[in-house]
């Protein structure tokens, strides 16, 4: 999936995957990650997300990664921050308080630029990407993450062949198989939300499940 194909999507304001609120899973599973304030959490393909905010306000320090200029110049303004800017080999850095956002691409990174990361925090990036980006995003940005990162992982599952992505259905085999052996994986919990999806029914997706793993670096 070329970079053009998001940065039109945040042009032409279709950013369903966008939400109004912190993500109820995040709150409701973060426990389970057990990592104390202070440390730095990593957020890739990171929009606008309203979750680095709830992270900062716990305490917790955010390296966000984003292709968009227009997401990041939203998430400024609707929170009304005045960050410091900075440039790198990374990208445009954006920092204001706890939260750090590098305007650039994700596969552009290296170690030591995720070095200080204890966890990922991952709701809608491995689904954004098609299965060739998938493989690769796994081999070349989760390996960068240092040994005893923790990470929060939400995925979607459907049936193959009901709707054409993004957001695309990646199973627990596939996570397995991208993961293994680098990562512990363990499910936290698996949920059917076709009901609260009426836009996925309405493609005519007949089952919709979305999952929660955790994960740790070996």
């Amino acid at each position: 999936m070329h970079p053009d194909f998001w940065l039109q999507r945040w042009h032409d304001n279709q950013i369903g995957f966008h939400q109004d609120k912190p993500t109820p899973l995040l709150l409701k599973h973060w426990p389970a990650i057990g990592m104390p304030a202070g440390a730095t959490v990593f957020v890739p393909l990171a929009g606008k997300s309203l979750d680095m905010v709830w992270f900062a306000s716990q305490g917790y320090r955010v390296l966000g990664v984003e292709l968009s200029p227009l997401a990041i110049k939203q998430f400024i303004s609707e929170h009304g921050i005045v960050p410091e800017v900075r440039a790198s080999k990374y990208g445009t850095h954006y920092i204001a308080g706890n939260v750090e956002i590098i305007q650039g691409d994700v596969f552009a990174l290296d170690a030591d630029a995720l070095v200080d990361c204890s966890v990922v925090f991952d709701r809608a990036a491995l689904i954004a990407l098609p299965p060739d980006l998938r493989q690769r995003y796994a081999r070349e940005v989760y390996s960068l993450l240092p040994q005893g990162c923790r990470g929060l992982l939400i995925t979607l599952e459907y049936p193959e062949g009901e709707k054409q992505g993004p957001p695309f259905s990646v199973t627990e085999a596939e996570v397995h198989a991208l993961f293994d052996p680098d990562w512990h994986v363990e499910v936290l919990e698996r949920r059917d939300i076709l009901a609260q999806q009426p836009s996925f029914a309405a493609e005519g997706v007949t089952a919709l499940d979305t999952v929660v793993y955790r994960l740790i670096r070996r």
